[in-house]
This record gives C-alpha cells, sequence and structure tokens, in this order.
C-alpha cells in the first residue's frame, strides 16, 4: 500500500520578483513523503518565527538639525552679584559732540541686553572691549546702568527708590523731569528691557506737571516712539483728549504749534474727544428712550 501523499508550502529561496509575499516566502506545491513535510513545514515556521521577531532598522527620520549659529550671549540669572563683578569691563563711548561720554560696566550686566549683546560677541578674546553708541542720550544710559546694578534708578535727589505711587519732586513746569524718563522709556525699548520700561513709564505717572510740560513731553513721546505703541501714546493723547479745554487755554499757542508739527497726536486727541461726545449722545438717546417706555397706558373701562 502506497505511503499517503500531503501537499504543504516549502520553503524558497526569497527573489525579486512579483510571486514573492511580503514575508519572504513563495508558494509551491510538491509531493514529498510524510517525514520530509513535516520537517519541511518545521524548518520553514521557525525561520519565519525568527524573521517576525528580528530588530528592523528603520533610517533616522529626525529633521536635519539646523545651520549652528553663534548665539549671542546671555545673563545667567544663576550667577551671583560677586560673578557680575568678576567679568571683564567694558568701555562704553556714550553721545557725540560735546556731550560725547565715556563709561563703563561689567560685561555680565550687560548681556541682558539683546542688542548690547549682539556687540559683546564681536569683542575678540584679547582685543579693546568697546561700544560706542553715539545716537544715545548720555544720561539715561546712566540710568540704564544704575538699573542694571540695583534694579532700579532715580533721575533726582528727592525720589528714593522706595517710593512707589507718591507723587515726587517739585512741579516740572518745563517737562524736563517727565522727558528724563521717557527717555529712558524709549532706550529700554532699543535695548530690549522689558522691565526697565515698565519702571520707566510708572516713574512718569508720578511727576507732577503742568501743561507746558505736558506739551514737551507729548511731543518726545509723539516724535520717539512707534505709532503702535500704546502703552506711552495713549496716555497722553487721553490725557490732552480729557482736559484739552482747560490746557489750550493755559498754553494756546504750543498746543497749536504741537498740532501743526504733529499730525498724529492732533488726530489721536481729537478721535477720542469725537468718540467721548458720540458716547454722550448715545446715553442721552438710550435714557431718553428708556423714559418714554416706562410710561402706562390708561387701562379702558369696561375690560
Amino acid at each position: 500500500m502506497d505511503a499517503p501523499q500531503v501537499q504543504v508550502g516549502v520553503l524558497e529561496d526569497r527573489q525579486n520578483d512579483s510571486n514573492t509575499g511580503s514575508n519572504g516566502f513563495q508558494n509551491t506545491q510538491t509531493t514529498t513523503s510524510p517525514e520530509v513535510n513535516i520537517n519541511a513545514t518545521a524548518s520553514a515556521m521557525n525561520e519565519g518565527q525568527k524573521s517576525s521577531t528580528q530588530d528592523v532598522v528603520l533610517p533616522d527620520a529626525r529633521p536635519a538639525e539646523p545651520e549652528t549659529r553663534t548665539a549671542p550671549p546671555k545673563r545667567n540669572p544663576g550667577l551671583q552679584f560677586l560673578d557680575y563683578l568678576t567679568s571683564p569691563i567694558v568701555e562704553l563711548i556714550v553721545g557725540s559732540g560735546d556731550t560725547k561720554t565715556t563709561l563703563s560696566a561689567h560685561q555680565s550686566l550687560l548681556l541682558e541686553s539683546p542688542f548690547l549683546a549682539e556687540k559683546v560677541t564681536a569683542f575678540r578674546e584679547s582685543g579693546l572691549r568697546r561700544i560706542e553708541l553715539p545716537d544715545e542720550n548720555v544720561e539715561a544710559f546712566g540710568y540704564f546702568l544704575q538699573f542694571q546694578y540695583t534694579r532700579d534708578y532715580s533721575a533726582s535727589q528727592t525720589e528714593l527708590p522706595t517710593e512707589q505711587e507718591a507723587v515726587v519732586g517739585e512741579i516740572d513746569d518745563s517737562g524736563e523731569q517727565l522727558l528724563k524718563h521717557a527717555r529712558v522709556y524709549t532706550l529700554a525699548e532699543k535695548l530690549g528691557i522689558p522691565s526697565l520700561k515698565t519702571l520707566a513709564h510708572s516713574k512718569i505717572h508720578r511727576i507732577n506737571s503742568t501743561s507746558h510740560g505736558e506739551i514737551a513731553y507729548a511731543r518726545f513721546v509723539y516724535m520717539n516712539t512707534p505709532i503702535d505703541d500704546v502703552t506711552i501714546r495713549k496716555p497722553v493723547a487721553t490725557f490732552w483728549a480729557l482736559r484739552s479745554h482747560v490746557l489750550r487755554h493755559e498754553a494756546g499757542e504750543l498746543f497749536r504749534s504741537l498740532c501743526i508739527e504733529v499730525p498724529q497726536f492732533c488726530f489721536d486727541v481729537l478721535s477720542l474727544v469725537l468718540d467721548q461726545k458720540e458716547k454722550r449722545a448715545q446715553d442721552k438717546a438710550e435714557s431718553e428712550s428708556a423714559v418714554k417706555g416706562s410710561g402706562r397706558k390708561r387701562l379702558r373701562s369696561g375690560l
């Protein structure tokens, strides 16, 4: 009696043709003895199991590394004050002409400013450490350095660092005290020091000034700040919109000159005045409408 014949799949070599499966095996039909078929099937199962459990190496899918750039050094918040004092001294040439002044500061204290940090990166290891700033105001830059060392600055001898919201100093009729803080504000904007901008803005509101001082201050603000700066510009326009009916009588010619010289200031003030007028008219109309609508009709008799 003939031995039974069994048809099974036999492991074949991997071929790169259309008949080869994704697992690397080619399905074929053959006739062998049971013993041979069982051994072949076991061998195929073992090979398939090894193939399925084998680690698959994929190509690196991470994005390409960006080009290496030399980032400007930054102020390290973990450093102690003594560490700042042991950093190299930088010579600062501020102003031009008669106001040209040489200042000095520790390098680490300048790194908080992105503007100055970029200039520090240009220093050579053994070269001269000097930064020239001909367009900057010497006094305002001095207040900046005072802030870097003490986290505060004083624009007058009567101003104490501990003062918060109280109005300080004498009445500023010329606007010079306002201008000192305004110059610090614009310098902090250029140097990229938001905390100094906030401090200067808070000090501006503590100055007791007159209409003449306010006009000088308004002119500087509108000529030295960007048009989209609402932090310091909008309070100026709002101040004049609310008090223009009084201030223009106290300094009429100066107010007129400012409106002609800086049309944007005139437009902002006029816009706020018209907004207030429209709001008053709207409130009056709503009030009258509410009064008319509150009356009751007399009920008809017999209902």
